[in-house]
């Protein structure tokens, strides 16, 4: 709750809702289940600000921009590959952006199971 006694947390939505591999928007996040854990991270991408609830989680569990395949890791909020595509023939840009998310992660929120909804804050 901030000082005034709002809550500031988004409802996700129902528990079956979000199945293993799922991505969903929840307010500014982006949140998802990797087998059976969820986790929620700003819904932005570093690069051009892609929404990452549209994105998809790849094989390592990290989740995937929909728009230049840049990777994340979704405990930390560091960025773990690059962008991708053109993107990838830029000198020194998936280095310079895995070290902006060294610096300025995705910001993490704790999700919530309540009467078999799910909550994100």
């Amino acid at each position: 709750m901030d000082d005034e006694g709002v809550s500031r947390q988004h409802e996700v939505g129902p528990v079956a809702d979000l199945p293993a591999g799922a991505v969903v928007g929840a307010g500014g996040y982006a949140v998802g289940n990797i087998d059976g854990g969820l986790f929620a991270v700003s819904r932005r991408c570093r690069l051009l600000g892609a929404d990452l609830a549209n994105g998809a989680l790849d094989e390592h569990g990290h989740l995937v921009c929909p728009w230049h395949q840049s990777a994340y890791d979704v405990h930390t909020g560091r960025m773990v590959r690059g962008p991708q595509g053109v993107f990838a023939k830029v000198p020194g840009l998936d280095v310079a952006y895995r070290a902006l998310t060294r610096v300025v992660p995705l910001r993490r929120g704790q999700v919530l199971e309540r009467n078999g909804r799910l909550f994100v804050g």
